[in-house]
């Protein structure tokens, strides 16, 4: 069967199996039974289902932090590494359908996890069963390892690495084609005042998204500075509520950041104290030259910086900030730059979480079978591999990228409402995959 026609006829079992996996609302909780809530656990569950019906032998880890679907024998183990988490789905009026209910409309499939990371793991998944199909057999294991806690700390794959065999090489379907082959520094604190203070400010959630939308008490004098500084808001009972727009922490220069909107209308407004004149004159610039200045290097981009969570005390603030630092740059650097300024305006600074930056050299075997398969597909000569701000669970373990699954130029939506994944180009990212996979792990007809 031609390779088009392959994927178009399992194309809406792929759907089904999506649907399933958006259904679930597999946000961090961390209280129950489960390690990171009961919605995370069904839906590692109901991947792991899916991979038994696709044929994979599937292992879930006691403690429920991961799952694993293999396939294939041999001394030798290719990895694919996703997640089954999502982020908040945040402010349901901002969507145009149910962000749980897998949507189709104008040829693109909405839900929350269609592009971060339920649909690529899955169509990662349905390429080597496509593979499998046509007779084709494997000179290697394939294990496709799903983690649980990639939106927050990482915990799952710190358990897997921990108890599990590793992969000599494989890809992660959690970025962008052609390939990543480095990412930027990541690194997160948390920021106290203690400081008697009326004055409220709330809003944010993970610290990995700008985010959209921040509440305050309601006062004439900071809505007049709203209206002065052109924020969008809205009076909803005795609060007024800020909106801003969420991007993915990796481009937060490209967000509208929802808490600095509405510290600078409080401190325009008389309305402040110790820490809002921090987040305002310190730090508002989401590529951090209130703390730094510039920094930035030819190889991966300017420095990022969000400040993703406030909570304000009557006695005490506190404000998460997330970072993602190029990779020329130390953490030793970043840490001093903050906690110096930190020092000088009385704010505590908390270590909260920390990668590192990762590079694969991109004249390797890995990158040059990977990049081969997108060239095939698509005929895009142009596209280099890239470096990203991002963080994929291509730093969890050696030899791996992220690759795939959006298309280059196409609209970046994770972490977004509106969240969507384009038909026809998912059906792309099937054939990338399945190509992908028969330069490495498939075994050569005579």
């Amino acid at each position: 069967m031609e390779t088009k026609e392959m994927i178009n006829h399992l194309f809406s079992d792929y759907q089904e199996d999506l649907a399933a996996l958006v259904a679930i609302d597999s946000v961090l909780e961390e209280s129950g039974q489960a390690p990171f809530g009961q919605s995370i656990q069904e839906a590692l569950e109901t991947i792991l289902v899916i991979a038994e019906k696709l044929g994979f032998e599937t292992t879930i880890d006691p403690e429920g932090y991961y799952g694993y679907a293999e396939i294939g024998t041999g001394e030798e183990l290719f990895g694919v590494l996703g997640h089954v988490d999502v982020v908040p789905a945040g402010d349901l009026e901002n969507w145009d359908s149910h962000p749980f209910e897998l949507t189709e409309k104008d040829g693109k499939l909405f839900g929350r996890g269609t592009a971060d990371d339920k649909g690529p793991m899955l169509a990662s998944m349905y390429a080597l069963k496509a593979i499998l199909d046509e007779g084709y057999s494997l000179n290697q294991r394939v294990r496709f390892i799903f983690g649980t806690d990639e939106e927050s700390l990482w915990r799952c794959m710190e358990a897997y690495t921990a108890k599990e065999e590793l992969p000599t090489k494989g890809f992660t379907p959690d970025s962008s084609f052609p390939l990543t082959y480095a990412e930027k520094g990541l690194i997160e604190y948390y920021l106290h005042t203690e400081e008697a203070s009326s004055i409220r400010l709330e809003g944010g959630g993970p610290l990995n998204a700008v985010p959209e939308q921040a509440r305050v008490d309601y006062d004439e004098e900071v809505e007049q500075a709203l209206e002065e500084l052109g924020y969008d808001y809205k009076q909803v009972e005795d609060d007024l509520v800020v909106y801003g727009k969420a991007v993915h922490a990796m481009a937060a220069d490209q967000g509208e950041n929802a808490i600095v909107y509405a510290a600078k209308a409080l401190q325009q407004a008389g309305k402040s104290n110790q820490m809002i004149d921090f987040i305002v004159n310190v730090l508002a610039d989401p590529n951090g030259a209130g703390i730094y200045g510039v920094v930035e290097d030819e190889a991966s981009g300017k420095l990022m910086l969000t400040v993703g969570s406030v909570e304000f005390s009557d006695e005490a603030q506190k404000v998460g900030i997330d970072m993602r630092f190029p990779v020329s740059y130390s953490k030793e650097f970043i840490d001093e730059g903050l906690k110096e300024v930190s020092n000088q305006q009385q704010v505590e600074v908390e270590d909260y979480d920390y990668l590192p930056s990762v590079y694969l050299e991109r004249d390797s075997e890995l990158v040059k079978s990977l990049m081969a398969a997108y060239q095939k597909v698509t005929g895009d000569l142009e596209s280099e591999p890239r470096l990203s701000g991002g963080a994929t669970y291509a730093r969890a373990m050696e030899n791996i990228v992220a690759f795939g699954a959006l298309l280059p130029g196409k609209e970046e939506t994770e972490h977004q409402a509106n969240e969507n994944i384009v038909v026809e180009d998912m059906k792309t990212a099937i054939e990338i995959y399945i190509e992908a996979f028969m330069n490495l792990v498939v075994e050569a007809k005579e």
